[in-house]
């Protein structure tokens, strides 16, 4: 059986700042397959990488940053001056995080906000919505796609919004895309068949045949999903990544039906999966 890729979840948020230019060399130290990110804009539009639409979100009670208000109504300075998770770490910009990483580790740049309240997450949508919610994205996609001209590594693209991929499409077609699946598994392969992506991004308990989808998670209910998503994208050649995974139990659930990748929040999970086994068959 080949083994998954591990795709580290914001740099292995874990036990390292996410999205942060350490997160992304521990990331490296460990041999992460490859690096997920976040990427939206600040107020200038400059591309930045954090994860929340605001800078005051929390983590296990406490605040993402020291600073507070909307990433895309910010100062750019401001943004950049923002102690992550009280430990230091600030937010960097996208030109800054692919300077600090290594050209052998692919990179997967998440499309998470293009600056805008009005988002529309998961859905595939309708036709006469499509090219308004691509023209919405296009130029903080040109942004991002300037950035990572300048990295030298392989990139994946990757969003929840149907306008980002769109508008990807548009802007520079041959950087390979994912689809993000949120709560329905058949609006996400309607999607990654739309924009042809290489990729289809599903959570954890969306993959038939595993003890995760006794579990609520993301925005998918706790059920036996309605498709097999993994056999669908396999058949249509698409890889299948998955997120987000925190045990060494649920990674080897979904290494055992045979997922192409595993986003990750913790490095080792499958040496620990590895061990399990070992000692199940003593």
């Amino acid at each position: 059986m080949d083994e998954p890729a591990v795709i580290a979840h914001r740099g292995f948020a874990g036990v390292a700042p996410e999205n942060t230019v350490a997160a992304a060399k521990f990331a490296a130290e460990c041999e992460a397959t490859a690096l997920e990110i976040d990427v939206q804009p600040a107020a200038c539009g400059t591309p930045v990488v954090v994860h929340d639409a605001r800078l005051d979100g929390r983590r296990d009670g406490r605040a993402l940053t020291d600073a507070a208000g909307l990433v895309w109504e910010t100062p750019l300075e401001d943004v950049r001056a923002a102690d992550v998770l009280d430990s230091g770490e600030t937010v960097p910009t996208l030109a800054a995080l692919f300077a600090a990483v290594p050209e052998t580790m692919a990179i997967n740049v998440e499309l998470k906000n293009p600056g805008t309240k009005d988002l529309r997450v998961g859905e595939s949508l309708p036709e006469d919505e499509r090219s308004r919610r691509r023209d919405l994205w296009e130029p903080f996609v040109e942004r991002v796609v300037d950035d990572c001209d300048d990295f030298g590594g392989e990139i994946l693209f990757s969003s929840f919004c149907e306008g980002a991929l769109a508008a990807l499409r548009d802007v520079s077609p041959e950087y390979a895309t994912a689809a993000l699946v949120w709560d329905s598994l058949e609006d996400g392969i309607a999607i990654a068949r739309r924009y042809d992506c290489e990729a289809i991004h599903p959570p954890r308990n969306a993959i038939a045949g595993t003890a995760t989808v006794d579990e609520r998670y993301g925005g998918y209910p706790a059920s036996e999903p309605s498709v097999d998503v993994l056999e669908v994208a396999h058949e249509e050649g698409r890889t299948v990544n998955v997120w987000t995974v925190e045990t060494w139990v649920q990674f080897d659930e979904l290494r055992r039906v045979g997922v192409d990748g595993i986003i990750a929040d913790y490095p080792g999970l499958g040496k620990s999966a590895d061990r399990g086994e070992n000692r199940s068959h003593r």
